[in-house]
């Protein structure tokens, strides 16, 4: 994780310089990581931050790099353990808005949201946020689904890069013709899922067992984007009735 966060500090650095540029009008570049798992076992603090210091008088190089890494897991080991007071810490006030949902689990912690309400009545940002989660969040399980589907988002750059390494090795193995297949399913399940999604919001009343059934019935990833396009177009479920039927 450490070096997958200097890899992209380092792309996110070196892109600002263009034609007729100073090395001095580079712009710092703060690297912020958060994580549902423990990274660093040395501390129990969830927050921990890091710059480049001199190793003998401990004087900072630059202000350039930065890095922030933040542990969701030890976040709510605090919460747990009354460490936190997410009245009086911004920082861990939004990151237990995160963390409300864990996905691996399959649990949503009704306490630290109980909590998060009540202190949504004093913060107009914070209370701006949970009216905009309760809307895609009609049930438990939509919000999981939302949640899923966003740290997939997050994720699909990083994951670029891990893809191509052991796309690298699986040429050696000579099982990249099967890994490929498994990619272009990985995409229609997303394209579909994301779809479905979207479709119970604007249609909560109305089941989506026939556009699942459509859309795992089409095997070519860009009908099937194609069809997401006009599905998310639909004003009324006439339209979507219309389009499963073609």
């Amino acid at each position: 994780m450490v070096k997958r966060s200097l890899y992209y500090w380092s792309g996110l650095y070196q892109k600002q310089l263009t034609r007729r540029m100073s090395y001095t009008q580079l712009q710092p570049v703060i690297a912020i990581n958060i994580m549902n798992f423990d990274l660093f076992k040395e501390t129990d603090r969830f927050h921990t931050s890091y710059r480049l210091y001199e190793d003998h008088d401990n004087t900072l190089l630059t202000d350039v790099m930065e890095f922030h890494f933040l542990e969701m897991p030890k976040l709510i080991r605090a919460w747990k353990e009354d460490k936190l007071d997410p009245w009086n810490d911004m920082l861990a006030r939004w990151l237990l808005l995160l963390g409300i949902v864990d996905h691996r689990k399959n649990k949503v912690y009704e306490d630290i949201y109980k909590e998060l309400e009540e202190i949504a009545m004093e913060d107009e940002n914070l209370r701006n946020a949970f009216q905009n989660w309760e809307t895609l969040s009609a049930s438990q399980e939509e919000w999981l689904a939302y949640e899923g589907r966003l740290k997939r988002v997050l994720d699909d750059e990083s994951a670029r890069i891990d893809s191509e390494i052991r796309e690298k090795e699986a040429r050696k193995e000579g099982w990249v013709e099967g890994r490929q297949e498994g990619q272009l399913e990985g995409r229609k399940e997303e394209v579909t899922e994301s779809t479905i999604m979207l479709l119970r919001l604007k249609f909560p009343d109305h089941s989506m067992d026939a556009v699942s059934e459509k859309m795992n019935a089409i095997d070519n990833l860009e009908s099937l984007k194609k069809l997401q396009q006009q599905l998310a177009q639909a004003q009324t479920w006439a339209e979507v009735e219309d389009l499963l039927i073609l």
